[in-house]
């Protein structure tokens, strides 16, 4: 069993980071005469979210040895956050994905087969560093994108359990990887496997497959993890040794993009679990902060500082100048 070591930060997450080109034309990708460059993935953006409230994280992955993968680099390692494990590949590229809004419906389109992330392996983890953390953070989209990325997860989780870690895992469930017949069985048996599992109530319904929604939660009662169920009726669920408690959302004054929502609650759900706080606790800061994020545009650029949480909860004012 790997020891711990004060080297590791609080939480540690893994996946693929991409390359992000925005089309700002109404028309779509097609008539844009230009493209806005930035990055997103889900895990980059919880940690960068876990290292803006305040605590240390780690991100690792696999990045082409290139621009995009330069850029991503550099820009999660300016958020603060731990970046020491992260390898480099000279012969596969760092994947793309390009977002458009064409006549008010959005669509992203990824360009990630043959990714260099999509070939990491259980061979690129350091035990020691994954042992010596107080979570392991995984989602169910580094499981999609290989064989491979799936083994890479399975032996985290293995590494963690060994060491004592508490696992959290967001199934993030994405239908352009994978058929929902072929996540079915890999997401509900990881699911079996952490402890804080932290789905979409229309992600369950789906690999349930079930549309009652008292029937989806009895389900998850019957898992060992504390389930927490984003998008209830303006509030998430909170299960906790099958006892159900219903916390209200944080309105938004004005919602400009969800995107980065999920992972922007799950920071803040996991940050108020290192602080000590209780589920329902940790579950009402998630609520804060995925609302905070949807009021600026960006997969992670809106992800909010401990300091602007602090100012929300207790209402005070913003000055100009």
């Amino acid at each position: 069993m790997s020891t711990k070591t004060s080297q590791s930060p609080d939480i540690i997450t893994f996946g693929e980071s991409m390359g992000l080109l925005t089309a700002k034309d109404t028309r779509g990708l097609e008539y844009a005469a230009s493209l806005d460059k930035s990055f997103g993935g889900a895990e980059s953006n919880l940690a960068i979210g876990v290292a803006r409230l305040g605590h240390t994280s780690g991100w690792f992955g696999r990045l082409g040895r290139d621009a995009l993968g330069s850029m991503i680099l550099k820009a999660i390692r300016g958020e603060g956050v731990d970046v020491s494990r992260v390898t480099l590949s000279d012969t596969e590229p760092t994947g793309l994905m390009i977002r458009e809004n064409a006549s008010g419906k959005a669509s992203v389109h990824y360009y990630r087969k043959l990714s260099a992330a999509s070939a990491m392996t259980p061979q690129h983890l350091d035990q020691d560093y994954i042992a010596g953390a107080q979570i392991l953070h995984i989602t169910g989209i580094t499981a999609a994108i290989s064989p491979t990325g799936l083994a890479t997860v399975e032996a985290a989780i293995h590494i963690a359990k060994q060491a004592g870690v508490k696992v959290s895992f967001d199934p993030n469930l994405r239908l352009k990887l994978w058929s929902i017949e072929e996540a079915r069985p890999v997401i509900l048996r990881l699911a079996e496997q952490a402890d804080y599992f932290l789905p979409g109530l229309d992600e369950m319904k789906l690999l349930y497959n079930e549309e009652d929604d008292q029937k989806v939660l009895d389900r998850l009662s019957a898992l060992d993890a504390v389930c927490i169920v984003k998008g209830g009726p303006d509030l998430t669920y909170v299960l906790v040794n099958g006892t159900l408690t219903e916390v209200p959302y944080f309105k938004a004054d004005h919602v400009l993009d969800t995107v980065g929502a999920g992972d922007g609650f799950c920071a803040g759900f996991l940050s108020g679990i290192i602080k000590g706080y209780s589920p329902q606790e940790a579950t009402r800061l998630g609520n804060l902060t995925g609302s905070m994020v949807i009021q600026a545009v960006g997969d992670w650029e809106a992800l909010p500082t401990w300091e602007q949480v602090e100012a929300k909860l207790n209402n005070v004012a913003h000055v100009e100048r």
